[in-house]
């Protein structure tokens, strides 16, 4: 493979007497430079996302302040809605609740090309049912000193597209309340919290020291073996101890083992 793409490359660039360097597969240096223009520090952030699907509409909108607090919010419709009109209503869903906050820097993003084309105004709107979005759109704009628009790929629209996928998926029955979601951050299994020390029992949890002297005795006296680390962790498992480290300790003792 390597020898055919040399030599399809000589083939494609014969040297004659008319020959001359190479510089096609080279852009220009005008383009290779980007200019990095600095974003206002005031400007709030607002993704915005709608959903349709068969089981239902739903609208998504994030703000984000300077100092990076989110303010999420989510809405099912319950009328008929294409995918251009459930992102008009999740942009004026969003930009009310700015208008709530006081912000007056806005950048409003979102993944749908037309959306953000036809409110920057670069796009001529011609369907009938858009027309009383963008104006609605441009009477909100003015509540701000500056608002900016600017299309964005939909995998940088995540946040936006979970929270209309969730309002499109729930159903409602009546009037039900649903608080808030709350994220929380998990950075240990679940069952390790779970240990429950019995008063008359010796607990499963030891200390270091401890640790070391089980680690030692199963691993190359009574046991025997010379074990690998995973397994060496079920075994002292199975013996009935256990501490929150233990799989991790075991590998490293293992690498420490000058038989294995």
């Amino acid at each position: 493979m390597k020898a055919q793409a040399l030599a399809d490359h000589l083939a494609e660039n014969p040297v004659n007497d008319e020959y001359q360097p190479l510089s096609t597969y080279f852009l220009d240096e005008k383009v290779n430079s980007v200019e990095i223009i600095p974003e206002h520090t005031s400007a709030w952030k607002m993704f915005l996302d709608g959903a349709v699907n068969a089981k239902g509409d739903g609208i998504g909108a994030i703000l984000i302040s300077p100092t990076v607090q989110h303010y999420p919010a989510t809405a099912r419709l319950r009328f008929f809605c294409t995918n251009n009109t459930a992102e008009y209503e999740a942009c004026i869903m969003g930009m009310n609740m700015a208008v709530d906050l006081d912000v007056e820097e806005l950048l409003i993003m979102g993944d749908s090309n037309l959306i953000i084309r036809q409110a920057q105004g670069e796009w001529e709107t011609r369907d009938i049912k858009l027309i009383p979005y963008k104006q609605h759109v441009e009477d909100l704009s003015k509540w701000f000193k500056s608002v900016k628009f600017r299309y964005i790929p939909r995998f940088h629209n995540e946040l936006a597209d979970a929270l209309a996928t969730l309002a499109a998926m729930l159903s409602y029955p009546g009037n039900v309340h649903i608080n808030p979601l709350e994220i929380q951050i998990r950075e240990r299994h679940g069952y390790c919290n779970a240990v429950e020390i019995e008063p008359d029992v010796q607990p499963w949890c030891v200390d270091a020291k401890e640790a070391e002297k089980i680690m030692n005795k199963v691993h190359s006296r009574m046991c025997g073996g010379h074990m690998n680390g995973y397994v060496l962790a079920k075994k002292i498992l199975r013996a009935g101890y256990y501490w929150m480290t233990m799989e991790n300790d075991c590998f490293s003792f293992v690498r420490r083992c000058h038989q294995c």
